[in-house]
């Protein structure tokens, strides 16, 4: 259904949504961008569709992989990325050799592959970083099917904070108060205005509480620690 098609009171509330949705990921966009510093080289591990490398100023290289097709051609025609690879991420060191990128990104991806897959692929990541691994993913498991004609839409594990700490990573907490949203990761009281506000203003002073908010942001920075993986 198009905005056209709605009432004036819908289409006010349609628009304020689609604003506060762009609004809220400028905090997560300020955080990545600080995250990934002055690397050169950024690998975005599972890129999709969208790719929020594409919304802040890149002064970098980056290459997405993704193992469906329509996803690549969609980032493709929008040009989040330099340079573009299909292929299955569970198998990652097939593509790319040790210590070829500065930082690795993987947005919203474990979360869609068995927790054994996404530890090997973690590991993976960490071979193939010089400086840094950036992960996000829901806390905790999140039910989610295929959708858009995309099999591999679907959840098949769920990630605490202890989880990704027990992996050397510093964890930080974003999309605010988990408890004011849906699983779907939308507002889920009403007035959407009001409570919108309130997840936005909670993400923000969250931050540093990872076990209270939606979403978990996870960062591991081999400039300052070791990988607790072989570089075999």
């Amino acid at each position: 259904m198009s905005l056209t098609t709605l009432s004036p009171n819908h289409r006010k509330d349609e628009k304020f949504k689609n604003f506060f949705r762009q609004f809220e990921n400028l905090f997560f966009y300020a955080v990545l961008k600080k995250e990934i510093g002055n690397s050169k080289k950024v690998l975005d591990v599972g890129c999709g569709n969208y790719s929020p490398l594409g919304q802040i100023e890149k002064t970098f290289q980056s290459e997405g992989i993704d193992i469906y097709p329509k996803c690549i051609k969609v980032s493709r025609k929008n040009h989040y990325h330099d340079s573009y690879r299909l292929g299955d991420i569970r198998q990652l060191r097939k593509f790319y050799s040790q210590k070829s990128f500065d930082t690795l990104i993987s947005i919203d991806v474990i979360e869609h592959i068995t927790k054994s897959e996404a530890l090997k692929l973690i590991a993976d990541m960490e071979k193939i970083a010089r400086k840094k691994v950036v992960l996000m993913t829901p806390r905790g498991y999140v039910d989610q099917g295929a959708y858009d004609g995309n099999p591999y839409q679907i959840h098949h594990s769920g990630w605490t904070t202890k989880d990704l700490q027990e992996l050397g990573y510093k964890v930080y907490g974003l999309r605010g108060l988990k408890y004011l949203r849906n699983d779907e990761a939308t507002i889920r009281f009403s007035p959407w205005v009001f409570w919108g506000l309130c997840s936005a203003i909670s993400e923000i002073l969250l931050y540093p509480f990872p076990n209270l908010s939606f979403q978990l942001f996870a960062t591991k920075d081999f400039t300052k620690q070791k990988s607790i993986y072989t570089t075999q």
